[in-house]
C-alpha cells in the first residue's frame, strides 16, 4: 500500500515542479485587470436612428459583439465589454495610454461605401458596401505605400464584379468612402471579378491598421454616445496589489499557525498542503489566463480557506478513529472516508453558486466565480490527495505508536 503513496509523492513532486516552472517562465505575463493594471472605463450608450427607431436586445448584443472585435483590434487582451441597463455598455481597457483615441476607435459607425458619379457629378450609392466585406488585411504596393487589401462574399464578389464592368468601358471613378469621409477614388480600368480588391489612399501602417481593425470588426447597428469617462492610475493598481498580496501572505500565515499551534504534526502536514495547493492553484490560473482582479484575488484567497474547511474535517474525523484505538494507517484511512462526503457536498454546493454567478454576472463577479470555482476544485484534489499522501508518509516515517500523530495540543 505504502507503494501506491510512493508513486502520489512522486505525481505530487512533478505537478509542483511544472507549476514552479510555469510561474517562474510566465511570471511577467500575468494578466491584471483595470483596477490593478490601470486604464479607462468608459460607459456607452446607444442611440437610435432613423434605420433602427427602437434599440432591442438583439440591436445591443450586435453592439456589444462589435466592441468587442474593436478593443481586441487594439490588442488589449484583458478588457471588459458589458451590458448595462437597456442601451448601455460598459467597456474596461486596462493598460490603454490614449483615453481619446480609444474612444475615436470605439465610437466610429465604421460605414465603408462604393459610390459612383451620376449624371451630375454627384456621388450616389452603388449597393457595395463594408457588410460584403469577408476580411481586410494591411499590404504595400511595389512602391513601399501603404493600402487595404479585402476580399468580398460571394453575393458581394457578384455586386462588386458588375459595378466594375460598368464603370471600366469609361475609366469612371470608384468611390470609396468611410463614415462618409472620401478615403480614396480609383479610376476603374478593368472590371474585377475574383472578389477581391485594394483601397488605396494617403496610409501610414497605422491608419491601415485602424481602418482594417474597424472594417473586421463590423458596422456599428447604432450610433453611440460616451456618457461617462473614468481613469484609474497605474499607481493606484500597484498600491492595490500590494495590499491585496500583503492580505493574502498575512491570512496565510495566520492560518498555518493556528494549524500547526491546534494540530501539531497534522497540522504541520496541512500547512505544506496548503503551500503546494497554493502554488498549483496559481499556475492553473496562469494557463488558462484569469485576469487577475482584487474581486478574483478575493475568491482565490476564500478558496484557501475552503481548503483548510477540508482539512479541520478529515483530521477531525481521523483524532475519533484514533481515540477509538485504530491503528494510524487505518484511522487516516477511516478519516478520510468519512469526511469525504461532507467535503464533496460542500464544494459541490459552492461549484453551482459560481456557475450561476458566472452566468448571471458581470465583469469583476465572473472573475470571482472562475478564482473561486478553480480554487475549489483543486482544493478538493489537494485535501484528498496531497494532505492524505503526506499524512501517510510521515506516518511512515515517525514509527510513532497509534494515536501519537497529530494529537491536539488541548488532549
Amino acid at each position: 500500500m505504502f507503494k501506491n503513496f510512493k508513486v502520489n509523492l512522486l505525481v505530487i513532486v512533478a505537478l509542483v515542479m511544472a507549476a514552479l516552472f510555469t510561474v517562474v517562465k510566465d511570471h511577467e505575463q500575468i494578466h491584471l485587470g483595470l483596477d490593478l493594471k490601470g486604464g479607462t472605463r468608459l460607459t456607452l450608450q446607444a442611440e437610435p436612428t432613423p434605420d433602427v427607431p427602437a434599440v432591442t436586445p438583439a440591436i445591443m448584443e450586435s453592439l456589444q459583439s462589435v466592441i468587442e472585435r474593436r478593443v481586441n483590434g487594439m490588442g488589449v487582451g484583458e478588457s471588459v465589454v458589458q451590458r448595462a441597463g437597456q442601451n448601455r455598455l460598459i467597456v474596461e481597457i486596462p493598460g490603454v495610454k490614449d483615453p481619446d483615441e480609444a474612444k475615436r476607435r470605439l465610437g466610429r459607425v465604421g460605414k465603408l461605401e462604393f459610390k459612383k458619379l451620376d449624371a451630375q457629378g454627384q456621388w450616389v450609392n452603388t449597393g457595395v458596401s463594408g457588410k460584403d466585406f469577408t476580411k481586410a488585411d494591411v499590404g504595400t504596393k511595389q512602391s513601399g505605400e501603404w493600402i487595404v487589401q479585402f476580399a468580398l462574399t460571394a453575393e458581394g464578389a457578384q455586386k462588386f464584379g458588375k459595378l466594375t464592368a460598368e464603370l471600366a468601358p469609361t475609366h469612371a471613378p470608384l468611390g470609396i468612402f468611410f463614415d462618409d469621409q472620401s478615403v480614396s477614388s480609383p479610376v476603374v480600368n478593368e472590371p474585377i471579378l475574383d472578389g477581391s480588391g485594394i483601397i488605396e489612399g494617403k496610409f501610414t501602417h497605422d491608419t491601415a491598421k485602424d481602418l482594417v481593425d474597424t472594417l473586421n470588426a463590423g458596422a456599428l447597428p447604432v450610433n453611440i454616445n460616451v456618457i461617462e469617462e473614468n481613469t484609474v492610475g497605474p499607481l493606484l493598481g500597484q498600491s492595490s496589489i500590494k495590499q491585496s498580496l500583503f492580505a493574502g501572505l498575512i491570512g496565510l500565515g495566520l492560518v498555518l499557525v493556528f494549524m500547526i499551534g491546534y494540530y501539531r504534526l497534522m497540522g504541520l502536514v496541512a500547512g505544506m498542503a496548503l503551500l503546494v495547493y497554493t502554488l498549483l492553484t496559481f499556475a492553473v490560473f496562469m494557463m488558462v489566463g484569469v485576469t487577475f482582479t482584487l474581486a478574483g484575488i478575493a475568491g482565490f484567497i476564500l478558496s484557501i480557506g475552503m481548503a483548510v474547511d477540508a482539512n479541520i474535517l478529515i483530521f477531525e474525523r481521523t483524532r475519533e478513529e484514533l481515540k477509538a484505538g485504530r491503528s494510524q494507517w487505518k484511522a487516516i484511512e477511516v478519516g478520510f472516508d468519512r469526511a469525504f462526503p461532507s467535503i464533496f457536498d460542500s464544494n459541490t454546493t459552492t461549484l453551482i453558486t459560481c456557475l450561476l454567478l458566472w452566468v448571471m454576472g458581470t465583469g469583476s463577479v465572473k472573475g470571482f466565480a472562475l478564482t473561486l470555482a478553480i480554487g475549489v476544485a483543486l482544493s478538493m484534489f489537494s485535501a484528498i490527495t496531497v494532505t492524505r499522501t503526506f499524512l501517510h508518509l510521515l506516518n511512515n516515517a515517525s514509527g510513532q505508536p497509534a494515536g501519537g500523530l497529530g494529537k491536539p495540543a488541548s488532549v
